[in-house]
C-alpha cells in the first residue's frame, strides 16, 4: 500500500511538471512575439515622425553675432525680385546699422518694407549707403542722401527725409536698373558709377555679405 502511494505521487509529479513545461513553452513564445511586435510598432512610428521634424522649416531669430542666412555664392549675387522671408531681416539690418552707429538705425523696418515693395534684396540699399557715405555719416548737410543718388554738375540731389531717400532710391533701382536688365551688382555699377575700377561692386558685395 505504501509503495502504491509513492508510485501515484511520482506519476502525479511527473505529469504536473510536464504540464507546466508545456504551458511555459506555449506562453513564453507568445509573450516574446507580442513584445517584439510592440517594439517594432513603436520604432516604425518614431521613424515616421522624424521626417516631419526634418522637413519643418524653423525660423531662427538672430542674436548678436549669430549669422542666419547662407553664404553668398562665389559668383556675384543677382538682385532678384523674390522677397526674402520677413523673419529676422529687420533685426539683421538694425544690428548692422547699429554696429556702425548709423543714423539709419531707426529705419531698419522701413528699409526692409520698402525693399519688399519694390522687390529688392533687403540688404542692397544699406550696402550702397555704406559704400557711398559710410552709412549716411558723410553726406551733404541736410540732404538725407546717403546713396550718392542724383549727383550731377550742379550738386547732389537732396531729400526731405531719410524715408524719402530710401523710397526714391529703392524705386529708382527697381525701375532704372533691374527692370532694364541690370541684374548683378557689377551690372548696376556700370551705370551707377561707370568710372569705378570695380571697387564699388566689390564694396557693395562685401557689405551685403556682412548682413547674412
Amino acid at each position: 500500500m505504501h509503495q502504491e502511494n509513492f508510485t501515484f505521487k511520482e506519476d502525479f509529479s511527473f505529469w504536473k511538471n510536464l504540464f507546466l513545461i508545456a504551458i511555459f513553452f506555449t506562453v513564453a513564445p507568445l509573450t516574446l512575439a507580442t513584445s517584439l511586435f510592440s517594439l517594432l510598432s513603436l520604432s516604425k512610428n518614431g521613424k515616421a515622425e522624424n521626417p516631419n521634424l526634418m522637413e519643418s522649416n524653423y525660423i531662427l531669430y538672430p542674436q548678436s553675432g549669430v549669422k542666419v542666412f547662407a553664404s553668398l555664392p562665389t559668383t556675384l549675387p543677382e538682385i532678384s525680385g523674390d522677397p526674402n522671408t520677413a523673419d529676422a531681416r529687420s533685426e539683421i539690418v538694425r544690428q548692422y546699422l547699429a554696429s556702425y552707429a548709423s543714423p539709419l538705425v531707426p529705419y531698419s523696418d522701413f528699409i526692409v518694407a520698402t525693399a519688399d515693395r519694390y522687390q529688392l534684396d533687403y540688404r542692397l540699399i544699406t550696402a550702397i549707403a555704406q559704400q557711398e557715405s559710410n552709412l549716411c555719416k558723410i553726406i551733404p548737410p541736410g540732404s538725407y542722401n546717403c546713396w550718392g543718388w542724383g549727383i550731377h554738375s550742379r550738386g547732389t540731389l537732396g531729400f526731405t527725409s531719410f524715408e524719402e531717400g530710401i523710397d526714391t532710391v529703392s524705386q529708382g533701382i527697381r525701375n532704372e536698373y533691374l527692370n532694364k536688365g541690370y541684374e548683378t551688382i557689377e551690372d548696376i555699377m556700370s551705370k551707377y558709377t561707370p568710372l569705378s575700377n570695380g571697387s564699388w561692386a566689390a564694396g557693395v558685395n562685401k557689405f551685403m555679405s556682412e548682413m547674412e
